[in-house]
């Protein structure tokens, strides 16, 4: 999961047109003040495990909010921070999930609608903190073939070839030895 989170003096946001993956809203607009917003993408690999990916979720945004001194979330999905997306149902349940567990921590949370094309105004607060980003790793401390080139974590080569085997059409095949290391630039 990639995660840009933006502290903001206010939000607003007004769902205007479905997708065909669009989740049934009863309000199509909604504002929050004073709160850090949550530009929200779920990865192809976040699949394998999306238990330790809403975990670790929650711990990076929940020691991000005590930095900021800051106790609102709005949740914004986002598919434009990674090329490779996760299928929308298993991100909309982990966008779900990652909202019902900062609740839990005592966030006030409130989610933008999921699959929708939506307008939007942010006005960020403009401190040196103001913008943060945050990429979540569904490996932390396992073996692996290969690291992720975004946050070094293993990635076990077995594991992609297990989700293109699953068909959805998004990712290519991937053969065994034919994966280049990534180098860390």
């Amino acid at each position: 999961m990639r995660i840009v989170a933006i502290h903001a003096d206010r939000i607003s946001y007004r769902a205007n047109r479905r997708t065909k993956i669009a989740e049934e809203i009863e309000a199509k607009e909604d504002a929050m003040e004073d709160c850090v917003v949550l530009l929200c993408s779920v990865e192809k690999l976040d699949e394998r495990n999306p238990r330790l990916v809403i975990a670790a979720a929650v711990g990076e945004v929940t020691d991000r909010l005590k930095l900021l001194k800051a106790s609102r979330v709005l949740i914004f999905p986002f598919a434009h921070l990674t090329p490779a997306l996760g299928a929308p149902d298993v991100a909309l349940a982990l966008l779900k999930g990652l909202a019902a567990r900062l609740k839990e921590a005592g966030v006030e949370v409130k989610r933008a609608p999921f699959g929708w094309y939506k307008e939007y105004e942010i006005k960020s607060k403009g401190h040196p903190l103001a913008e943060l980003s945050m990429v979540i790793c569904p490996y932390e401390g396992r073996a692996c073939d290969y690291k992720c080139p975004y946050c070094e974590n293993p990635v076990r080569l077995q594991d992609i070839k297990d989700l293109n085997a699953q068909g959805d059409g998004r990712a290519e095949t991937v053969k065994a030895g034919t994966v280049p290391a990534p180098e860390r630039v």
